[in-house]
């Protein structure tokens, strides 16, 4: 009996201890270098969610690759929605800062898009709430957002 007591409190220090050594490096990992997201919704059909409704694709998003904002033309990012600050919204980029870009939908032809903005766009076009309706994205403001990794 007091062999098998011991074995319970041996067993439960080294939980304990290796518990408040794993949750603050999980944590810490899945702020700064990368997280795990569900994706909802058509926007992004067919590249991601092809089968609709009756599914979500689940993603690894990548921190470390916009930590200082080193997002390229084509990239899928995460963001802070402009509607909505309490969702996310997934998009493609389609231009960065200075660029031109042929808008679909959208007030003006063609935007110039500003310093400090990218320009991203949904790849179900008609079904997606992007720069189309918002115009370009302010992201250095926002700060959250988190590309996918790549593959």
């Amino acid at each position: 009996m007091a062999h098998s007591q011991g074995w319970v409190k041996r067993y439960l220090k080294a939980f304990c201890k290796g518990f408040f050594v794993a949750v603050p490096v999980a944590v810490t990992f899945l702020d700064r270098v990368a997280c795990v997201a569900r994706v909802e919704g058509a926007s992004m059909q067919p590249s991601l969610n092809p089968g609709g409704s009756q599914s979500s694709d689940v993603v690894l998003l990548n921190h470390w690759k916009v930590r200082n904002f080193e997002v390229q033309r084509g990239d899928i990012v995460s963001l802070v929605s402009p509607k909505n600050p309490e969702q996310k919204i997934i998009k493609r980029v389609i231009a960065l800062e200075g660029d031109i870009v042929k808008t679909i939908g959208h007030k003006n032809r063609y935007v110039k898009v500003p310093r400090g903005h990218i320009w991203v766009e949904g790849d179900h076009h008609g079904h997606s709430f992007d720069s189309n309706s918002f115009g370009p994205y302010t992201w250095r403001l926002y700060g959250r957002a988190a590309s996918f990794l790549d593959g």
